[in-house]
């Protein structure tokens, strides 16, 4: 007679793990007809997501915000579930998060930035004897400097992270800051992206990619393209959540007859000016590890950075430059990188840089260990 499980499998058997993302900005990567704002770490989750979802082993859901879709869809094997309307206020919104963690019912539920909603769900999953996963994703979140910005929340969010089951940095650095500033130790795991076939040829623009949020100082962009008027210079630059300033961005770039602003390219067509510019340039005052830096690498773009240096990487794999906040080198550096043999050597650095450490095949199954090992531990207790 086979022995069964309280859930009438048998002993032994594998059973599916619930895991549920969150990041409700997340929603226009798996509907490209909707244009609305995304970053960084919801590309990041969106990956993980649609890669973790090709293992029958697994059941992935996607917590998303209310843009007028059903209550329910599919996209790539990961059911997408509608909860908070940000056109309501933050009781209401709170409401429909609980909501849709009730109805999704997880195992996990994997959560990525500092939000009102982390202690939220936080709280669920302890109530509910569920597991909370966090992942940070910026250097703030580690170094205590959000701590000191914003002490009311942080209090929340420190608690969150201590309670949660597995926290997970980006890079070695911000592993060993948050341990010092919260006493957490967290598992440093790299962005992952799906890599494409890349090409060396034909490539012209100076490219820079971002959201007009103020910590990414997409004006020093518009500075850099002023100071040299002779190279073209390209700017995908998306309007930030309550920017204020984003007229005064479009009046400031349209008066640059050397650099070409473009509001929005959907995601899924975006690698294509990575892979057709000269140099991506990065001039954010503070980064976790930019999922533009990887795509920069998958593409053989070599990268010039003024601040943003992760782990010191640009350096130890030669796959671009940093001027570590000096604009003269950092201007000194533009020029280095306009030498095609110097600019072709980074890029393909760049590239086995991003094969060796950002390939989602192989990011994933780093995940895949400890998601089974926390569910395995629990499934074991229920057997007993």
């Amino acid at each position: 007679m086979v022995a069964h499980n309280k859930t009438g499998k048998p002993l032994g058997q594998e059973e599916t793990i619930r895991i549920c993302f969150v990041a409700p900005k997340v929603y226009p990567l798996f509907n490209p007809q909707v244009e609305e704002v995304f970053g960084g770490a919801e590309v990041d989750l969106y990956f993980l997501a649609t890669e973790l979802a090709k293992d029958k082993n697994f059941r992935v859901f996607f917590m998303v915000a209310d843009y007028g879709q059903p209550e329910q869809e599919i996209y790539e094997n990961v059911t997408v579930v509608k909860s908070v309307n940000f056109r309501q206020n933050a009781l209401a919104g709170a409401r429909q998060i609980w909501k849709a963690c009730h109805a999704i019912s997880a195992d996990i539920y994997f959560a990525k930035t500092v939000s009102l909603g982390i202690p939220l769900i936080s709280f669920f999953c302890q109530l509910r004897k569920k597991y909370f996963i966090f992942r940070t994703a910026n250097d703030q979140e580690c170094n205590g400097v959000y701590v000191q910005k914003h002490p009311i929340l942080a209090r929340f969010y420190l608690r969150a992270i201590r309670d949660a089951a597995a926290v997970f940095t980006q890079n070695v650095t911000d592993q060993e800051n948050l341990y010092k500033t919260t006493g957490v130790y967290s598992f440093a795991i790299s962005n992952g992206k799906r890599l494409q076939p890349v090409s060396f040829e034909n490539r012209k623009a100076i490219l820079w990619v971002g959201r007009s949020d103020a910590i990414k100082r997409p004006d020093l962009f518009v500075k850099l393209a002023q100071e040299l008027p002779n190279y073209p210079f390209t700017m995908i630059c998306q309007k930030a959540t309550y920017d204020a300033g984003y007229e005064e961005l479009l009046l400031q770039t349209s008066q640059v007859r050397n650099l070409q602003f473009i509001k929005r390219v959907p995601f899924q067509e975006i690698d294509r000016y990575f892979a057709q510019s000269a140099v991506f340039v990065n001039t954010s005052d503070s980064e976790g590890f930019p999922n533009t830096f990887i795509q920069a690498c998958q593409c053989g773009t070599p990268i010039l950075s003024l601040k943003v240096n992760p782990d010191d990487f640009l350096n130890r794999y030669q796959c671009g430059m940093c001027a570590e906040g000096d604009w003269d080198r950092f201007v000194s550096q533009f020029h280095q990188l306009q030498d095609p043999e110097t600019a072709k050597s980074y890029g393909e650095n760049g590239r086995k840089y991003a094969e060796e450490h950002h390939d989602i095949r192989k990011i994933i199954e780093q995940y895949k260990t400890i998601f089974q090992r926390l569910v395995g531990k629990k499934q074991e207790r229920n057997r007993q």
